[in-house]
């Protein structure tokens, strides 16, 4: 449920070339779930929705396990 806040404090925590690791952004699938619509699904729906728009960071979701999100703050 927090994603976003924890995303934001790490972002402005972090110089320009560091790297933020997410993880469980796929979250078994229930994202492409339309069914599912539980908070922690929603949220997590967000911030990947979030990050595709984000100017700040370069991004790469590697599909390994549950999803791992990796992003790279632009300078």
């Amino acid at each position: 449920e927090s994603y976003e806040a924890d995303y934001e404090r790490c972002l402005a925590l972090m110089r320009p070339g560091g790297l933020i690791a997410v993880d469980n952004v796929l979250w078994d699938g229930s994202v492409i779930d339309p069914v599912k619509n539980d908070v922690d699904t929603q949220a997590i729906r967000q911030f990947n929705h979030n990050r595709k728009c984000d100017e700040r960071v370069d991004i790469s979701l590697v599909p390994i396990g549950d999803g791992l999100t990796l992003l790279r703050k632009k300078s």
